[in-house]
């Protein structure tokens, strides 16, 4: 299927798309609310890993249950970020799928996902390490969410600035 297929079977949507400042607003509104949303969580949950980190393990087990409780909802927004980058992305195929911005974008989605999955299994270990394990072990564990941590804010700031970049370069 080339290019100019894909196109021609999006035809009905890019037309509505760009016929409807109604549609194209409301697309792009609750793309900003899933990074908004998901972004602002992560990025929220990541400072506090970075401050707690260092405090006394209660302390650090109670953070643990917090960042198991946040997984869904940053998940559930970066669902929404799917859904509505690629009814963009469709609403001018042409444009965005040969964007070399769009590839670097995502790049770093996966990037973000890859991290999160780092972060979740490194959360769960900590969890069985905090209750029963040994204090080094769980040190170099902690040491992991706080690279992972620092990571996830400088790929979600990456993150919003492809989007800006190829939102102007479209």
């Amino acid at each position: 299927m080339s290019l100019d297929d894909i196109e021609q079977l999006l035809a009905p949507w890019q037309s509505a798309y760009g016929d409807s400042a109604i549609l194209s607003t409301s697309v792009t509104a609750l793309h900003l609310i899933g990074m908004l949303v998901a972004g602002g969580l992560a990025i929220a949950a990541d400072r506090a890993t970075l401050r707690i980190s260092e405090e006394a393990p209660g302390q650090r087990e109670w953070h643990l249950g917090e960042l198991n409780a946040i997984h869904r909802p940053v998940l559930l927004a970066m669902s929404l970020l799917l859904i509505t980058g690629l009814a963009m992305i469709a609403a001018d195929v042409k444009t965005f799928i040969t964007s070399p911005v769009l590839w670097v974008k995502l790049t770093l989605v996966a990037l973000l996902v890859i991290n999160g999955v780092v972060l979740e299994r490194t959360e769960t270990a900590l969890r069985r390490t905090e209750t029963s394990g040994p204090a080094a072990s769980s040190e170099k564990l902690w040491s992991r969410l706080r690279v992972s941590a620092i990571c996830s804010i400088a790929v979600w700031v990456a993150t919003l600035v492809a989007g800006v970049v190829l939102v102007n370069a479209a």
